[in-house]
């Protein structure tokens, strides 16, 4: 079974196979989510959540708004993986899943706050 992985710090954490990537967008400064599974291909999105929109924000084509956010599905292949920026100017990428959420910076605490990081899926 694939599994969401993330790499950074010379160091590998395994997550679920399904997390949710959650941060606040630098310029708006409102909430976007992104819902992501591993499959045997590669990462798939499973959905986008955006609470406004502005700079670089703006809902798909598709999206509906639902308990005040607008939520759509990308249309995006599968990834290899997912290269996170951080640039140590703006708070670290949370990734959720069943059990909490939890901020890069501690499940990879040997990368320094301007690393960028990766997901992938791994088995």
């Amino acid at each position: 079974m694939s599994i969401v992985c993330l790499l950074g710090g010379g160091a590998s954490v395994r997550l679920a196979a399904l997390v949710t990537l959650v941060w606040t967008h630098s310029i708006e400064k409102v909430e976007w989510r992104e819902t992501w599974t591993a499959a045997p291909d590669g990462l798939r999105i499973v959905e986008a959540r955006v609470v406004g929109s502005g700079a670089g924000m703006e809902p798909g084509a598709d999206a509906r708004f639902e308990h005040g956010a607008w939520v759509w599905r990308p249309p995006l292949p599968p990834l290899a993986e997912l290269h996170l920026a951080r640039s140590g100017a703006t708070a670290d990428w949370r990734i959720c899943h069943a059990t909490g959420c939890v901020d890069v910076a501690a499940l990879l605490p040997d990368a320094a706050a301007t690393e960028p990081v990766r997901l992938v899926a791994c088995d």
